[in-house]
C-alpha cells in the first residue's frame, strides 16, 4: 500500500508541476506585449507557422510577411508561442550588440550541445566571452594568411579531379555540392586540427571521423515530436529520456567516436607543444592549425589558470570547427557556381580577371586584391546566405528601439517594443540581406556590380562584414568569417580559371531548402537529397 501511495503522490506531483508550468507559459503569452502587433495566422497548434516556414523556399515567406504586415511583426512558434520578427536595422543592432541580454534559446542550446558539447557556438555569457577571448587570435588575418596555401592546394586537387572526371564518356555532369563538401572537409581537417580526412581521394565513408560527422549532422526525414518536446520543455527531459528516440543509438556511437578522436587530437597537440623545450609561445607558428593555435593560446604563461578553458571546452571546439568551417563554406561556394551558371556574362568577366593573374598559387593578399572576385563573393553571400536565419531569446525584460515606427492593432504607433524575459525573436539574415527598402527593387537579383556603390541604407545593417547579416554582428559574430571568405575566394579562383559552368537541369527545377544551412535540391528528384548538377567545359587558354 505504501508503494502505491508513493507512486500516486509522485504522479500527482508531476501532473501539478506540468499544470503550473503550462499556466505560467499561457499567462506569459496572454500578457505578451506582442499582442499589439499584426502578424500571420497560425497554421498549426503544435508547430504554429514553423512548418509553413520550413516548407517554403528560402526566405520568401518572410519577405511576403514584411510586405503584408510591415518590418516588425509577430508569428507563431511551437505550441502557440508568440515570436517577434523584425527587419528594423536599429532593433537588430540592439539585439546583436546586447548579447548578454539576447541569447540563443535554451532549446537551441540543448539540441546543439548534444552534438557539440559546450563549444563557442553553444555557450553564453561569461563562458562565451572566455572562450572567444582565447580563440580570437587563431582566427586573425595573419593566421588566415598562413592557411591560404591549404585552401589553394585542395582547390587545385579538386580541379584536377574534375578535369579527369569530365573526360569519362559516362560523365555528363558533376554534382558540385557533393565534391565541394568533400573538399572543404579536407580543408577544415588540415587547417582546423592537422587531420587528414582524404575525402577527395577516397570514399569519405571509410574515414571514421567523417562517418561520425555524417551521422550527427544529417537531419532526419521529418520533424520528430519527442526531441521537439524535450527541447522546448526542459522539465520533461528527466522523464522522456527513458523513451528511445529515432537514431538515438546510432547518434550516441557517433558522438563517442567524435569525442574519442577529438581527445586524441588534443593530446597530440599538447604533446607537440610540450616537446618544444617546454616553452609555450602563443604567437609561435609551429603547429599552424586552429586547434594547435588554440591550445597554445590556452596554455600561454601570461594567461592566469582561472581564465583558461578546460580540456572539455577545448574538445568541444573540434565538432564546432567541423560544423562552422565545413558546410557553410561548401554551400556558399556551391551557390556562387549556381549564380555564375545563370549569369554567363558575370562568369566571363570574372574569369578574365582571374586569368590575368600569372600564378596558380596566389597569396591571401593577391586574392583580396581582385576587385570583381570580391564583388562576386559579396553578392553571393548577400543573395544566398548559407544560414538564412537564427533565433534569440531575452533573458531579462528590455525595450527594443525601432527606426521604423509600426502601427499597432489599437491604432497607436509604436516607436519601441517592450520585450519580456523569455520572449523569442527571429533574426532574418537572408530577408535582411535582400530587403528592397535597402537594396532597391532588384534586391533579389544577383548583380555583383551593385557593390561598386553600396546604398547608404546598407551602412546601417549591423553585420561584422560587408554591409550584410551573413556573418551576424556584435560579440557573437562569426569568429571564422575571414577564414571562410579567403577559402571561398581560393576555390572560385582555381575553378573558374579552369572550367566554364552551366546548369545541367532547368533552372526552375532547382529549389532551396534549409535545415540550418540552405542547400539546393531538385524538385524532380527530392529523394536524392541536396545536390547541384552542373556541366563543366575546360577553359581553352591561348
Amino acid at each position: 500500500m505504501a508503494v502505491k501511495e508513493l507512486l500516486v503522490s509522485f504522479l500527482a506531483t508531476i501532473v501539478a508541476y506540468f499544470v503550473f508550468k503550462t499556466f505560467k507559459f499561457l499567462y506569459a503569452e496572454w500578457t505578451s506585449p506582442l499582442h499589439a502587433l499584426y502578424g500571420p495566422p497560425s497554421t498549426s497548434f503544435i508547430y504554429g507557422n514553423i512548418k509553413e516556414i520550413s516548407d517554403a523556399e528560402n526566405s520568401v515567406l518572410h519577405e511576403k510577411w514584411v510586405e503584408e504586415y510591415g518590418p516588425t511583426l509577430k508569428y507563431k512558434a511551437f505550441f502557440g508561442m508568440n515570436r517577434l520578427y523584425t527587419t528594423d536595422p536599429k532593433a537588430l543592432n540592439h539585439i546583436l550588440m546586447n548579447s548578454m541580454i539576447y541569447q540563443k534559446p535554451e532549446a537551441a542550446r540543448y539540441n546543439l550541445s548534444r552534438i557539440l558539447g559546450n563549444g563557442v557556438l553553444v555557450v553564453e555569457g561569461d563562458k562565451h566571452r572566455q572562450q572567444r577571448r582565447i580563440m580570437n587570435p587563431a582566427f586573425g588575418p595573419a593566421q588566415t594568411r598562413e592557411l591560404t596555401s591549404i585552401f589553394i592546394e585542395k582547390s587545385i586537387e579538386l580541379r584536377d579531379i574534375w578535369a579527369t572526371e569530365i573526360k569519362k564518356p559516362e560523365v555528363n555532369q558533376i554534382n558540385v555540392l557533393s565534391w565541394l563538401s568533400r573538399m572543404t572537409l579536407d580543408v577544415i581537417g588540415l587547417a582546423g586540427f592537422d587531420y587528414k580526412f582524404n575525402a577527395l581521394t577516397t570514399d569519405p565513408k571509410k574515414n571514421e571521423l567523417n562517418r561520425a560527422f555524417s551521422v550527427l549532422f544529417t537531419p532526419g526525414n521529418r520533424m520528430a515530436l519527442l526531441p521537439l518536446i524535450k527541447s522546448v520543455f526542459p522539465s520533461s527531459r528527466p522523464i522522456l529520456k527513458y523513451i528511445p528516440e529515432e537514431r538515438a543509438a546510432e547518434m550516441r556511437v557517433a558522438s563517442e567516436t567524435m569525442n574519442r578522436i577529438a581527445a586524441e587530437l588534443l593530446r597530440d597537440s599538447k604533446a607537440a607543444i610540450y616537446s618544444d623545450n617546454g616553452k609555450v609561445d602563443k604567437f609561435s607558428w609551429k603547429g599552424k592549425d586552429l586547434l594547435s593555435l588554440l591550445v597554445r593560446a590556452n596554455m600561454a604563461t601570461d594567461l592566469p589558470p582561472s581564465q583558461r578553458m578546460t580540456d572539455e571546452d577545448v574538445l568541444a571546439q573540434v565538432p564546432t570547427f567541423l560544423v562552422a568551417g565545413h558546410e557553410t563554406t561548401s554551400t556558399a561556394t556551391t551557390w556562387a557556381l549556381y549564380a555564375l551558371s545563370l549569369r554567363p556574362d558575370v562568369q566571363t568577366k570574372l574569369r578574365d580577371e582571374l586569368l590575368a593573374v600569372v600564378t596558380d598559387n596566389p597569396t591571401m593578399d593577391e586574392l583580396n586584391a581582385l576587385p570583381y572576385l570580391d564583388m562576386v563573393v559579396r553578392e553571393t553571400l548577400r543573395v544566398h546566405a548559407p544560414v538564412p536565419s537564427t533565433i534569440r531569446v531575452a533573458v531579462e525584460d528590455d525595450v527594443l528601439p525601432l527606426s521604423i515606427p509600426v502601427a499597432a492593432k489599437d491604432g497607436s504607433v509604436l516607436r519601441e517594443i517592450r520585450v519580456q524575459k523569455g520572449q523569442t525573436m527571429l533574426i532574418p539574415i537572408l530577408a535582411m540581406n535582400r530587403a528592397k527598402t535597402i537594396w532597391g527593387e532588384d534586391a533579389m537579383e544577383f548583380k555583383p556590380e551593385r557593390w561598386e556603390k553600396v546604398p547608404e541604407a546598407a551602412t546601417g545593417i549591423p553585420g561584422v562584414w560587408g554591409n550584410m547579416l551573413t556573418f551576424l554582428g556584435g560579440p557573437r559574430a562569426c569568429i571564422g568569417y575571414r577564414f571562410s571568405l579567403v577559402e571561398t575566394k581560393a576555390i572560385l579562383f582555381t575553378l573558374v580559371r579552369a572550367f566554364e559552368f552551366e546548369l545541367a537541369v532547368p533552372a526552375d527545377d532547382i529549389i532551396k531548402k534549409a535545415t540550418i544551412v540552405q542547400r539546393p535540391m531538385l524538385k524532380s528528384d527530392l529523394e536524392a537529397g541536396n545536390q547541384l548538377p552542373l556541366r563543366l567545359r575546360p577553359v581553352q587558354r591561348n
